[in-house]
């Protein structure tokens, strides 16, 4: 095997936007997430619904139940 071809690993903190954070080993010096296990919606069971600029009213407007 060659040597000096892979690239090393260092132990980054992550850190979470809800706040979370766990140590990893990673080849970026720090690591920062938007979502994570913790908040995720699969892992939690509770959904959470992001409406960015009103998209979720207007779908249920285009598509929704009509009389």
């Amino acid at each position: 095997m060659r040597k000096d071809i892979h690239p090393e690993l260092h132990t980054v903190e992550v850190v979470c936007a809800c706040g979370n954070t766990f140590t990893t080993r990673a080849t970026t010096d720090e690591m920062r997430l938007e979502i994570c296990s913790n908040c995720h919606p699969f892992f939690t069971g509770k959904q959470k619904l992001i409406d960015s600029a009103g998209r979720v009213e207007r779908f249920r407007r285009r598509y929704g139940q009509q009389s």
